[in-house]
């Protein structure tokens, strides 16, 4: 029997629940599932529920699906890190991102200049640190450079979250995987060649990052209440999580269906227009249990490498449950 495809779950920053990420965390151990990320947002410190969840579980991967490079210094996410690394005995991935206005300016009190630039800087600096080196000052004539008193007992993986063009070059020439949210499935051959790009730049034996898209899903034994959820997803990021998604996919040829969802946001509408319907194809995976795997299967088909399942927050624990289930890891499904 051949081992089953790997496959993670992700949660939101808006999953604010202590005690439904603890439950996701080992209800996905036990299913079989690869890795769990948590993404910080305005909530908790990921670095304490990721610790909690440590303890709490034995085998799967964990990781930080991501933190943004605002809110702490090179220093502090390498700490956090190693730390966590430590308490998982090794499982764990550094999830990190430039994250968004709202989050440098409006919580962390820092101004949005330059992200790619400062995602560069930061994940060099973590980089150099986690591998035993000492930090390069900004500041030539600063205090003497220090290294990690804890050292990671085996390199740690950096992850990355990129969409626009030069973060996943970027994200080619730095990291380990690549980690978008919200990537049009249409648009995997393209962002493939800038990570090969970004990927040159490393040098010849630089190799290429592993490619882990964040899929929202939506699935429910009603197709109905599914469709509504994966309209949910589409509509809420376009319209209330900054411009980054709505740009990204207005440059991959989208632009119409950004429009109506827009506008039927504008006029109150519940549902998903149809010329904004595409839209649900290429970013989410929802349905019924069966239409669901079928959704994910093409996202293995197009190359994604350990696609991560993100649930939608605020639900009930048993329509997380059932997602879960039904998008386990099962063995026998081994990826072409």
């Amino acid at each position: 029997m051949t081992a089953a495809r790997p496959l993670a779950v992700g949660l939101t920053p808006m999953e604010t629940r202590r005690d439904v990420v603890l439950h996701v965390a080992t209800r996905a151990e036990e299913l079989g599932y690869t890795a769990l990320f948590v993404a910080e947002g305005w909530g908790h410190d990921v670095s304490v529920l990721l610790a909690e969840v440590a303890v709490r579980t034995s085998r799967i991967g964990l990781g930080t699906g991501v933190v943004n490079v605002w809110g702490r210094s090179p220093g502090t996410i390498a700490m956090l890190a190693a730390s966590l690394d430590e308490a998982s005995g090794g499982r764990f991935v550094l999830g990190i991102g430039a994250g968004s206005p709202p989050l440098a300016e409006g919580l962390h009190d820092v101004p949005f200049q330059r992200p790619v630039d400062r995602l560069g800087q930061v994940t060099r600096q973590v980089r150099r640190l986690l591998d035993g080196g000492r930090i390069i000052p900004s500041a030539p004539a600063g205090a003497r450079p220090l290294r990690l008193a804890l050292r990671p007992a085996s390199r740690i993986p950096i992850q990355m979250a990129a969409l626009g063009p030069e973060a996943v070059r970027l994200t080619g020439e730095l990291a380990d995987a690549w980690y978008p949210f919200l990537l049009p499935r249409s648009g995997v051959k393209d962002g493939m060649r800038l990570l090969e790009e970004g990927a040159a730049r490393g040098g010849p034996d630089r190799p290429l990052p592993q490619f882990r898209p964040g899929i929202p899903v939506a699935v429910s034994a009603d197709p109905s209440a599914a469709e509504d959820l994966a309209s949910w997803w589409v509509t809420f990021y376009l319209t209330s999580m900054g411009p980054l998604y709505a740009r990204t996919l207005e440059h991959a040829g989208f632009s119409d269906a950004v429009d109506a969802v827009r506008a039927a946001a504008a006029a109150g509408s519940g549902h998903l227009p149809g010329a904004a319907r595409v839209l649900l194809e290429e970013l989410t995976v929802w349905g019924d249990a069966a239409s669901a795997r079928a959704g994910l299967d093409r996202w293995y088909d197009v190359g994604a490498e350990m696609p991560v399942i993100v649930l939608p927050p605020g639900r009930a624990v048993g329509e997380l449950d059932y997602t879960l289930e039904a998008l386990r890891p099962r063995p026998g499904e081994e990826q072409p």
